[in-house]
């Protein structure tokens, strides 16, 4: 018997699968998954890294104004936000490898057609779609959770962290550069060969997961309550800003989004109660390690977001305002990207260390450390005069997110069952991205509202070095939060792990292996 389930029976129950062990996984399949994973990562970072440099001249090519071009951000945003969960549950139910493919090539052709945008309303449109991008990596650490052994996977999380940083180092210069001299179009047409071929990889080369459930009911009228409530929500947070945080847009749309909440959640218990499976597992999500991994990685996201969306900007005005850009006017897209590289680098560097360390020391010194370390790494920036001084704080920041990232998501994907891990994931995804949503806001609102109001530059609209200092200084507060959230975690690995997780293998260290004894020699004794 293949150990997957065949549907539900009376007379043959559905077979639960056998957790890879290290006699049992696949090491080669294994690793074509997280080499897959990682040429994922790197594409999409490129599709991204790229866009918002290029805000300007696209809004310039479509004759928009600021609060329209972002648009392109917030529908993006809000559509990956509002489908995580959906899709999530969805490959818990038919299956990760078939979900993932659809998700794959949607979003494919989503970028196949964006580059190519006649206007504007097609523009957002596109991207609005081409937001289901969201929904792949939630998708494709469930795949890799289930053909690693336990010992394995953080080792494997490691890398993939470590893969973001790459993805930065190769997306921004790249992007930046090909933005700037050919257009932000020829971003997307460079991209169109590698997103096919990726879906392409995995349909092909993928297996189906083990872990499925195809006699479940999906809680359609569930899902799009919630995925209404979580848009809703998001688009005000990203919009807020632009649109006013009082203007009628704006509390509309939060309004909306709160509102649904409600009847989502009497749909949830009513569906519930007649013994159907809904889309949320709310006990799944009260579950403590659940509860602090998405509670910490929100507030990272936040905190995250104001100041990478800060130091950008940083990056581009000129001194006179505390910026770093000497050549204004002109602003040099590749330059931005470049100087974000240092950042990059440190993330590569620390997510590696991380990921072989991770199994012996334990999640929570890592994660407590990294919040430590990347408030440390704002609160320098906030003191920061010089663009040498920023390059080389930021590089702090970046050790910090990596010791973060690398560390703490496996509070969650050691504790959930690996039958629901693309929920797990997905609704992690989502906390992640609504942190994210709340913090760019924040970091504009602070970059309006404090300006230079004497001397030479007052009236231009130019922040002063005050907004990027509290902006750095907040992000410092919050990081620190999320470090005081993670000491309420259970450890999962290291000598310190709760008894919860005490039989549960981990990494053994390594040992030197004893020398041969000479002929005639006795064995040496243990002991």
């Amino acid at each position: 018997m293949s150990g997957t389930p065949t549907g539900s029976s009376s007379a043959q129950p559905p077979v639960t699968p056998v957790p890879k062990t290290m006699e049992t996984f696949d090491r080669k399949y294994a690793n074509r998954i997280l080499v897959l994973l990682a040429c994922i990562v790197v594409v999409v970072m490129y599709i991204e890294g790229m866009l918002t440099p290029s805000l300007p001249t696209i809004q310039r090519d479509f004759g928009v104004d600021t609060a329209q071009v972002s648009l392109i951000i917030s529908g993006y945003a809000a559509a990956g936000v509002a489908l995580s969960p959906v899709v999530g549950k969805l490959g818990d139910i038919y299956g990760k490898r078939k979900v993932l493919s659809a998700v794959m090539l949607g979003y494919a052709a989503a970028v196949a057609v964006t580059g190519f945008s006649p206007n504007f309303t097609f523009m957002v449109a596109a991207r609005t779609v081409q937001g289901i991008g969201l929904t792949i990596m939630p998708l494709g650490m469930s795949l890799m959770r289930e053909e690693f052994p336990r010992e394995l996977v953080p080792r494997a999380q490691g890398l993939l962290s470590a893969m973001f940083g790459i993805g930065f180092v190769i997306s921004l210069p790249l992007g930046s550069f090909v933005s700037q001299n050919f257009g932000w179009r020829d971003t997307y047409h460079s991209a169109i060969p590698f997103v096919v071929l990726l879906a392409i990889l995995v349909i092909l080369f993928l297996r189906e997961s083990s872990y499925r459930r195809p006699e479940t009911k999906v809680d359609y009228v569930g899902a799009a309550l919630l995925g209404g409530a979580l848009a809703g929500v998001v688009v005000a947070l990203s919009q807020g800003q632009v649109w006013g945080w009082t203007s009628l847009r704006t509390l509309a749309f939060l309004g909306a989004g709160l509102a649904l909440f409600v009847p989502f959640a009497g749909y949830e218990v009513w569906w519930k109660n007649r013994g159907r499976e809904p889309i949320v597992d709310t006990q799944m999500l009260r579950e403590r390690n659940v509860a602090v991994t998405n509670a910490v990685l929100t507030i990272v996201g936040l905190g995250m977001y104001v100041a990478l969306f800060s130091l950008i900007y940083q990056f581009e005005y000129p001194l006179a305002s505390g910026g770093y850009n000497a050549s204004f006017p002109s602003f040099n897209i590749l330059a931005a990207g470049l100087q974000i590289v240092p950042l990059a680098l440190a993330m590569i560097f620390v997510a590696v260390i991380v990921s072989f360390a991770v199994s012996r020391v334990g999640v929570k010194p890592f994660a407590i450390g990294g919040s430590v370390v990347t408030a440390v790494g704002f609160y320098l920036l906030a003191t920061a005069h010089t663009l040498p001084q920023a390059l080389l704080y930021e590089t702090v920041v970046g050790a910090g997110i990596a010791l973060l990232n690398a560390s703490v998501i496996n509070l969650l994907i050691l504790t959930v069952d690996p039958k629901d891990m693309g929920q797990a994931t997905a609704m992690n995804n989502v906390f992640r991205n609504v942190g994210g949503s709340v913090g760019a806001p924040i970091a504009g609102s602070l970059l309006a509202t404090y300006l230079i109001t004497t001397g030479p530059h007052a009236g231009l609209g130019w922040p002063s070095h005050l907004a990027f200092q509290y902006a750095f200084y907040i992000a410092a507060g919050i990081t620190l939060l999320a470090g005081l959230a993670i000491v309420f975690g259970q450890e999962v690995l290291g000598p310190a792990r709760h008894p919860k997780f005490a039989h549960l293998p981990t990494l053994p260290r390594r040992s030197r292996a004893p020398p041969t004894p000479a002929p005639g020699e006795p064995l040496p004794v243990k002991g």
